[in-house]
């Protein structure tokens, strides 16, 4: 059962901090603000990655995926609006 859900990585404050070069002290207040979203579980935190592009990218994944496949078609889109505008 548990083999067929997708959990998502999740990551330690100190993880968190050494990925931001942020300290651990600061990961935690950011938590404390809600500028990084993070599950209590008993004692300790856990961050999923989503909540660190956040903090990266300051959009959410799916958004921030979104947008790099559209920076890969960016190429195409161009070349397509300027064989458009020749024909207006």
């Amino acid at each position: 059962m548990l083999n067929q859900i997708n959990i998502p990585k999740t990551y330690t404050p100190e993880q968190v901090a050494s990925i931001l070069q942020l300290t651990k002290n600061t990961v935690y207040d950011l938590i404390g603000r809600g500028e990084i979203v993070a599950k209590k579980i008993g004692k300790v935190y856990r961050i999923p990655v989503t909540s660190v592009y956040f903090a990266l990218t300051g959009m959410d994944y799916d958004l921030y995926l979104a947008e790099k496949e559209d920076y890969k078609n960016l190429e195409k889109v161009e070349k397509t609006i300027k064989e458009v505008r020749k024909n207006l």
